[in-house]
């Protein structure tokens, strides 16, 4: 109940779970995080960057994504989840490119610091907690005093906190995880999301959405459905008319094909029940 009204955040979660596990039992983690040297100076295997955000490499690093998500799920009931799987999508594209090439140019200027970017879907989270900074409103907000003396509103020493700082600390403690490769992961992600919310990337990155029915959206022309719904509210149906009217005094009724009020339907039912 937990993921109602958010399918693609309970794929996501199982997902991640699901391929972490299974990277782990068939002995394949060695293929989803990048070395810049060997892995692509020496042995030239640029296609890790398709691999690297499908799975993390330990169980820490599953458990605080996992939390993470879960805790974002509110996006995708806020957004729909067609609009959220796209972003998802069109966020995954460019964070598969800039981290590894940004790996790549900074190896040489930090003198091999950046040589490692850790696997897993950092970028992408982060690049949702962008958009659960900007969108989710705090609830309440709770002080931790730091002196000893009684604290007021004049002299109150101490961090103020809201019902969100957690979700944040779950969120830097996964980009702390593998520094500083994670770190650089993170920062992608939050610019990404950010420059996605503001229009900064191309218009067919943001306006892009993702097929209605994979995300189980029904694709019925929208005035079908408005005429359906009308019918069941007016009670304009004539089979399902007859069937109640024949169900409830044993015989066709008359007014079938016309339309009733509420209190006669009512009235109906309850003569049949007696």
């Amino acid at each position: 109940m937990s993921f109602t009204n958010a399918p693609v955040t309970r794929g996501l979660v199982l997902g991640l779970v699901a391929t972490s596990i299974a990277a782990s039992l068939f002995d394949a983690k060695h293929y989803f995080y990048i070395l810049v040297d060997p892995h692509i100076l020496r042995y030239h295997q640029p296609w890790r960057a398709l691999l690297y955000q499908l799975c993390y490499t330990n169980s820490s690093e599953v458990l605080f994504a996992s939390m993470t998500l879960y805790n974002m799920r509110l996006v995708e009931r806020m957004w729909g989840s067609r609009k959220y799987a796209s972003f998802i999508l069109s966020t995954a594209c460019i964070t598969t490119i800039l981290p590894p090439l940004l790996t790549l140019i900074l190896r040489p200027m930090t003198f091999g610091v950046f040589n490692y970017l850790p696997a897993g879907p950092t970028p992408i989270i982060f690049a949702i907690l962008a958009q659960y900074h900007a969108i989710i409103p705090h609830i309440y907000k709770y002080r931790v005093a730091l002196s000893a003396s009684p604290p007021t509103d004049n002299n109150f020493v101490g961090l103020t906190f809201s019902d969100k700082s957690y979700r944040y600390l779950l969120a830097a403690q996964l980009a702390l995880f593998q520094w500083p490769g994670s770190v650089l992961g993170a920062a992608v992600g939050w610019l990404v999301g950010y420059a996605w919310r503001i229009d900064l990337l191309p218009g067919t990155l943001t306006k892009w959405r993702i097929p209605g029915w994979l995300v189980g959206i029904r694709t019925e022309k929208r005035g079908e459905d408005f005429e359906g719904l009308r019918r069941r509210l007016e009670g304009e149906d004539p089979a399902s008319s007859t069937a109640t009217s024949t169900g409830a005094q044993g015989r066709p009724d008359a007014d079938a094909g016309r339309r009733r009020t509420m209190g006669q339907q009512i009235i109906d039912q309850v003569r049949g029940a007696f």
